[in-house]
C-alpha cells in the first residue's frame, strides 16, 4: 500500500504518454495541425472496411518467368554459338520441362558448343547468405547427342523472389503516380505482394494499373514476309510474331532495337490531326541517340511499339527522328492514354503478376461499419460500467476509471504503432472491456474472501491483489499466446483483430494492477474506513455450495453426445464455407429505391450463365450478397463474371457495395493456415500450463478447449453461419476466453490443494467451483453485454464473428466447470500436497489466527 514517489511518477507517466497518443483520434485535422510540434499528431490508421478502398494479393506468375526466361536464353544461347563461335544451330524450347534442346548442324562441334553454352551460367545471389549465390542453370545432352540447357528449380525460385523485391518499388511509384494517400505495399512470402490503397474506390482501375507488366520495347517489323507465310513456310531465325492491339499480327525480329528502361517522361497528350488520346514520350539521353541511330539507318521501314508482347502500333519511319521523343497512339481512350503515361513513367513491372485476392469497399459501407461499431462500442462500454457500479459501488467507480484509461491506452498504442483499426479491430476492443472488467472483479473478490475470513482493510487490499495476480496473469498470458499465433498465421482483419487483442491484454494487466492499485492505495490513504464496502449487489451467496461435481457424470455424457453431434453435423451437412475458404467471389449491392427484390435478381443473374450464383438478404432490406462460384478461365474470367453481374443489377438501380474476389490457391492455403494456426495455439498454451500447474491441469485444459472448437463448429454446421476468415479468429478467441475461465477455476483448486489436505478431491473440486462462482456470475455477463450491442449494430461483416463468440462465452463457462474441473479426478490429480507445504500453511493459518 506504500507506493513510492518514483514508483507513482512512472505509472502516471506511463498512463499520460499512452493518454497524449490517444488525443488526436478524438480532434479534428486542424485542430491537430495547429498543436506544438512535441505533441503526437498520429492517429489511428482506419481500414479498408471502416473508410473503403482496394485490396489486392498479388502473385508472381512462375510461368511467365519460365516462359521468358527460356526465350532470353534460347536468343542468348543462339548469339554464343552463331555470331560469337561461328556453330550452325537449331534451337527448340520445352515449357513443361523448364529446358531448351541444342540441335548442332556440325555434330563435330560439340565439345566447343558446350564449352560456349556453359559460359552462360548465371549465379544468383541469395540475399539472406551474403557471399552465396545458387546456379540458376544445369546442363546435359540428350540420348541421340542433343545439347540441353535447364533452368533449375532453386533457380527459378531465386529469381521469383528477387523480382517481387523489384515490383515493391514499381508498385509504389505507380501508385504515387496515382495521388492516394497511405497505401499499404508488403511483401508476403517469396512470391506475392499486398496492395491495400485505401480511399480508392474504383479497385478494377487500380488492379489493371498494378498487375500490367508494361513492359514497352521497340522491334524492327521483318521485311517482305507475312505472319501467315512466315508461319507455312517456317519462321525466320530470330523473329517472332506478335499479335496487333487492331486484331491482326505482326512478324518482328526478337531482338529489341530499343527498350522501354530508356525512356525519361511519357504524358498523355491528344493528335490534333487526328483527333484521337495519345501517349507521347521522351527518351533519356543515350536512349535519344539509339533512337536517332535507328531511325536513320531504317527509314522507309516498318518500326513496332510492343507493349506486354502486343503491337500497339507498327507505323513506317519516314524520316529520322532525332529530337528523342516520339508518340504512341492506338485505340486509348483518354484514360486509358492517362494510365499508360502513368505506367511508363513508372516503369516495367519485372514479372507478370496475377490478382489471387481481390477486395472493395465503398465508402458508404466503410461509413455504415464506423457507425455501428462505435455504437456498439458506446453501448458496450456503458452498460459495463453501469453493471459495475451497481455491483460495486465505489470500488465499481475504481474499476472504470481504470478501464476507461485502458481504453484509452489501447487507442494510444494502436496511433503510436501506426496499426491499422479494422471492424473485427473494434471488435477486439469490445472484447477488451470484458478482460479487463474480468482482472478487476478477481480483484475485488479476492479482498471481499479476505476481508470475510477476518483480516483488517489493508491486509485484505493487500492481499486481494496478490492472491489475484497469478490467476489474471495465467488467464491472460494464455489469451495472449492466441493472439500471437493470429498476428503471424492471420491475414488482413483477422491481423487487425490481434494486434488489438494484444494490447489490450498488456494494457489490462497494467491498469488492474498498477492504476487500480494506485487508486485504491490513495483512496484507502484519504478516506482510511475501518471495513471495505467491496460489493453492494450480492448474486451468489457468501455460503453456495452447489454440487457440481455430483452432476459431472451426466455433463460428460451430454458432452459427448454434443461433441458427436457436432462431428457428425460437420462431416454430413458441411459449414457454410465463405469465399475465404472456397474461393470464388462476394459481390454486395444496395437497392437505392427501397428493398431488394431477391427473387428478381435470380431471375436476372441466371440468364447470365455463371454457374452457381447464390443470392441472399443481407443486413438491411435493401442489401444483397450475391456469390459467384470459382470461373473456368482465370482471373479474367473471374472478374467478367463480376462485370456482368454489376452491370446487370445497375440498371435495376443497385449500388455496388463492397466486393471480395478469393482464388481456389488462397481459399485452399487458408484452410490449411487455419488448422496449422488452432495446432500451434493449443500446442503454446499446453506447454505454458504444462510450466504453470502440473501435467493434468493442462491436459484437462486442451481437452475442455477442443471440446469447445468441436462444439463451435458443430455451432456453424448447424446454423448455417458463414465460415470464414474472421471466424477463425472468433475460434481463437473462445480459445482464449475460455482458457480464461478455466485457468480461474484452476487456480483456485490449486491454492485449495495447499490449504485442505483432508478433504477429498471431488468436495475440493466443488468448493473451488463456488468459491469463483460469484465472479463468473459478474464477468460473463459484462462480455455478453458487449458481444450483444456488436451483434444489433456492428453489422453483418462481423456477424458470423460475434454470433460465435456469443456461443463461445457460454459453451466456454460450462466446460470450464463441467468439463475441465472432472476431467482431474480422471487424470489422477493427487488430493493433497506434499507435507512440508501443509506444515507451512498450518502456521500461516495459525499466524493468521
Amino acid at each position: 500500500m506504500q507506493s513510492s514517489p518514483i514508483r507513482t511518477v512512472v505509472i502516471l507517466f506511463a498512463a499520460v504518454i499512452g493518454l497524449l497518443f490517444a488525443v488526436p483520434n478524438f480532434l479534428s485535422k486542424d485542430v491537430v495541425d495547429a498543436l506544438p510540434g512535441w505533441l503526437p499528431k498520429q492517429s489511428m490508421v482506419l481500414g479498408l472496411d471502416l473508410q473503403g478502398g482496394s485490396h489486392l494479393l498479388l502473385e508472381v506468375n512462375r510461368d511467365s518467368i519460365v516462359t521468358e526466361r527460356l526465350s532470353d536464353l534460347r536468343r542468348d544461347a543462339r548469339n554464343v554459338l552463331a555470331n560469337e563461335n561461328g556453330i550452325g544451330n537449331i534451337i527448340t524450347t520445352d515449357v513443361a520441362s523448364n529446358t531448351i534442346t541444342i540441335e548442332l548442324t556440325d555434330p563435330t562441334q560439340k565439345d566447343a558448343a558446350q564449352t560456349a553454352v556453359e559460359g552462360l551460367q548465371n549465379t544468383l545471389s541469395n540475399a539472406l547468405f551474403a557471399g552465396t549465390g545458387t546456379n540458376e542453370l544445369s546442363f546435359g545432352e540428350t540420348a541421340d547427342g542433343k545439347l540441353t540447357i535447364g533452368l533449375t528449380p532453386d533457380g527459378i525460385s531465386q529469381r521469383m523472389s528477387a523480382l517481387v523485391a523489384q515490383s515493391v518499388e514499381v508498385i509504389r511509384s505507380r501508385i504515387d503516380e496515382l495521388g492516394t494517400t497511405e497505401p499499404t505495399i508488403q511483401r508476403q512470402g517469396d512470391t506475392r505482394l499486398l496492395v491495400q490503397v485505401p480511399g480508392f474506390g474504383d479497385s478494377e482501375r487500380l488492379k489493371n494499373i498494378i498487375s500490367q507488366t508494361a513492359r514497352l520495347t521497340f522491334h524492327m517489323v521483318y521485311p517482305g514476309l507475312t505472319p501467315d507465310q512466315a508461319e507455312a513456310q517456317g519462321l525466320p531465325p530470330g523473329t517472332m510474331i506478335l499479335p496487333s492491339q487492331d486484331g491482326t499480327r505482326e512478324l518482328l525480329y526478337e531482338d529489341i532495337a530499343i527498350g522501354g528502361e530508356s525512356l525519361s517522361d511519357a504524358q498523355p497528350s491528344f493528335d490534333q490531326q487526328r483527333g484521337i488520346p495519345v501517349v507521347t514520350f521522351r527518351f533519356d539521353t543515350r536512349g535519344a541517340i539509339t533512337f536517332g541511330e535507328i531511325t536513320s539507318q531504317s527509314v522507309g521501314q516498318r518500326f513496332a511499339i510492343v507493349l506486354d508482347n502486343t503491337v500497339i502500333t507498327a507505323p513506317v519511319i519516314q524520316q529520322p527522328i532525332t529530337g528523342g521523343s516520339g508518340q504512341i497512339s492506338g485505340s486509348f481512350t483518354t484514360a486509358s492514354a492517362n494510365d499508360l503515361a502513368v505506367l511508363l513513367r513508372a516503369g516495367a513491372l519485372p514479372a507478370s503478376l496475377d490478382v489471387v485476392e481481390e477486395r472493395s469497399v465503398g465508402p458508404s459501407l466503410g461509413a455504415d461499419s464506423v457507425r455501428g461499431g462505435v455504437i456498439a462500442g458506446i453501448i458496450g462500454g456503458v452498460s459495463t460500467v453501469l453493471f459495475m457500479l451497481i455491483a460495486y459501488g465505489t470500488f465499481g467507480a475504481f474499476a472504470n476509471l481504470a478501464l476507461i484509461l485502458n481504453i484509452g491506452l489501447v487507442i494510444g498504442a494502436l496511433s503510436a504503432l501506426g496499426a491499422t483499426l479494422t471492424l473485427p479491430g473494434i471488435a477486439g476492443i469490445v472484447l477488451t472491456m470484458g478482460m479487463a472488467v474480468d482482472a478487476n472483479v478477481l480483484i475485488f473478490e479476492r479482498m471481499r474472501e479476505e476481508q470475510a475470513a477476518g483480516r483488517g482493510a489493508v491486509q485484505s487490499i493487500q492481499a486481494g491483489f496478490q492472491n489475484a495476480m497469478s490467476a489474471i496473469l495465467d488467464s491472460n498470458v494464455t489469451t495472449f499466446i492466441a493472439a500471437v499465433v493470429l498476428f503471424f498465421l492471420g491475414s488482413g482483419p483477422v491481423q487487425g483483430f490481434a494486434v488489438t487483442l494484444a494490447i489490450g491484454i498488456l494494457t489490462t494487466l497494467f491498469t488492474a494492477y498498477f492504476i487500480t492499485m494506485l487508486i485504491i492505495g490513495r483512496w484507502y490513504t484519504w478516506r482510511r474506513p475501518k471495513k471495505l464496502k467491496i460489493q453492494l449487489l450480492r448474486l451468489i451467496p457468501d455460503d453456495t455450495t452447489v454440487p457440481f461435481m455430483s452432476w459431472r457424470r451426466i455433463a460428460i455424457i451430454a458432452s459427448m453426445v454434443l461433441t458427436l453431434g457436432s462431428v457428425g453435423l460437420f462431416f454430413i451437412h458441411g459449414m457454410n464455407l465463405g469465399i475465404d475458404f472456397k474461393g470464388g467471389t462476394s459481390v454486395e449491392v444496395q437497392h437505392q429505391d427501397g428493398p431488394a427484390d431477391v427473387g428478381h435478381i435470380r431471375e436476372l443473374l441466371s440468364a447470365l450463365d455463371l454457374g452457381d450464383v447464390q443470392v441472399q438478404g443481407f443486413g438491411t432490406p435493401e442489401d444483397v450478397l450475391i456469390r459467384i462460384e470459382l470461373q473456368d478461365g482465370g482471373p479474367e474470367a473471374q472478374q467478367a463474371a463480376v462485370d456482368s453481374v454489376v452491370t446487370t443489377l445497375a440498371t435495376e438501380n443497385y449500388e455496388l457495395r463492397r466486393t471480395e474476389a478469393v482464388s481456389g490457391t488462397v481459399s485452399s492455403e487458408l484452410a490449411l493456415s487455419s488448422t496449422i494456426g488452432l495446432s500451434v495455439a493449443v500446442l503454446g498454451i499446453l506447454i505454458y500450463l504444462w510450466f504453470r500447474f502440473e501435467w493434468q491441469f493442462a491436459v484437462g485444459a486442451v481437452v475442455s478447449t477442443l471440446h469447445d472448437v468441436v462444439l463451435t463448429l458443430g455451432f456453424f454446421s448447424l446454423t448455417g453461419i458463414e465460415f470464414n476468415q474472421s471466424s477463425i479468429a472468433a475460434i481463437l478467441t473462445i480459445v482464449g476466453y475460455s482458457l480464461n475461465d478455466t485457468v480461474v477455476v484452476y487456480d483456485r483448486v490449486r491454492e485449495f490443494q495447499r490449504k485442505y489436505r483432508k478433504i477429498p478431491l471431488v468436495d475440493l473440486l466443488d468448493r473451488a467451483i463456488n468459491s469463483t462462482l460469484s465472479r463468473t456470475v459478474l464477468t460473463g455477463p459484462t462480455t455478453l453485454f458487449a458481444l450483444l450491442a456488436l451483434a444489433v449494430f456492428g453489422g453483418e461483416v462481423i456477424q458470423s464473428f460475434v454470433l460465435s463468440m456469443i456461443f463461445g462465452v457460454l459453451i466456454g463457462t460450462y466446460s470450464s466447470i463441467f468439463i475441465a474441473a472432472p476431467i482431474l479426478v480422471n487424470l489422477g490429480l493427487k488430493d493433497r500436497p506434499e507435507p512440508e507445504t501443509e506444515a507451512k500453511e498450518k502456521s500461516v493459518d495459525g499466524a493468521a489466527v
